[in-house]
């Protein structure tokens, strides 16, 4: 909760910044304040923005696991069902000890190889793993991929990266508005001169290539959680190599396309190549991170 706080807090204070910047841009630009051209819209579009954003992006992460199980089809266990069920348990919750959280839920769904973890809090998580990893991957390899979704637990990743789209998406949301009802009112009276068709249409434009940009930041912070839960995975095994190992065997696999919502928390997103339009680095990266990895840091 204090993490959750603590980006409520900062994501306001960076709305307020970027208002006062906003304001002064237009002020140079057409000698009156946002505010001031606005006028009553003005506090209504950055609450709505704010509310639509933020809260939105967090009722979101607050359903994230009832919605994770449903769209992949998970199946919770306790470790009941079978020699390889009870291992897995067992295996999440020794993770768990060693990143000093609570186990969070375990849950196996049908399809090709990935895993995931998500869920609002860091001591009320889910990690998941899919059928063909648990086939395909030596236990070793299978413990560096849960050891890798439990940093993304204990860093609290599933709440920074849903803060910081929904931070950026009140961004969007606010000053495509806010530009295209500037583009679309002159004289004195700041009176639209087109229709509101137009203004709506310039709004959307402006979204779509604000959004655009937005993601560009999202998935750059994803790929950076990336590298940080291959090094946790690395510390929590004790040596990189499990995590090495893992990330080759599913070099050699075809990994499953997990849902959009879930994409930034699986262990890979099947692209060969490290791209701006990635939520993962290329597995090769990834690989050469862990070489280089210094463990005496972690000692």
């Amino acid at each position: 909760m204090k993490r959750v706080f603590l980006f409520l807090v900062t994501n306001i204070a960076v709305l307020l910044v970027l208002g006062i910047v906003a304001n002064l841009l237009c002020i140079f630009v057409a000698g009156t304040s946002l505010e001031e051209k606005l006028g009553p819209e003005y506090a209504t579009l950055a609450v709505y923005a704010f509310v639509y954003g933020v809260i939105g992006a967090f009722i979101s992460l607050l359903l994230s696991k009832p919605m994770a199980k449903f769209s992949c089809r998970a199946k919770t266990i306790d470790g009941t069902e079978g020699e390889a069920e009870r291992w897995l348990v067992q295996t999440v919750e020794d993770l768990a000890r060693r990143a000093n959280v609570k186990t969070p839920e375990v849950a196996i769904y049908p399809g090709a190889a990935n895993a995931f973890a998500t869920g609002a809090f860091r001591n009320s998580a889910l990690v998941a793993v899919s059928t063909d990893i648990m086939r395909q991957m030596s236990k070793e390899e299978l413990r560096a991929v849960l050891g890798h979704e439990m940093s993304h637990v204990a860093n609290g990743d599933m709440v920074t990266l849903t803060l910081v789209q929904g931070v950026l998406n009140a961004f969007v949301i606010f000053f495509s508005r806010a530009i295209a009802y500037l583009l679309a009112t002159s004289g004195e009276g700041n009176r639209r001169r087109n229709s509101s068709g137009a203004y709506y249409l310039v709004a959307m434009v402006l979204q779509l290539v604000l959004g655009i940009l937005a993601s560009l930041v999202v998935f750059a912070f994803s790929r950076k959680r990336e590298y940080a839960a291959d090094a946790g995975s690395a510390k929590l095994l004790g040596s990189p190599s499990p995590m090495i190992a893992a990330l080759r065997r599913l070099g050699n696999l075809r990994p499953g396309v997990l849902p959009d919502s879930l994409k930034a928390m699986g262990i890979a997103d099947g692209k060969s190549k490290t791209s701006i339009w990635a939520t993962h680095p290329s597995l090769d990266d990834r690989i050469s991170a862990l070489q280089n990895l210094n463990m005496t840091a972690f000692l």
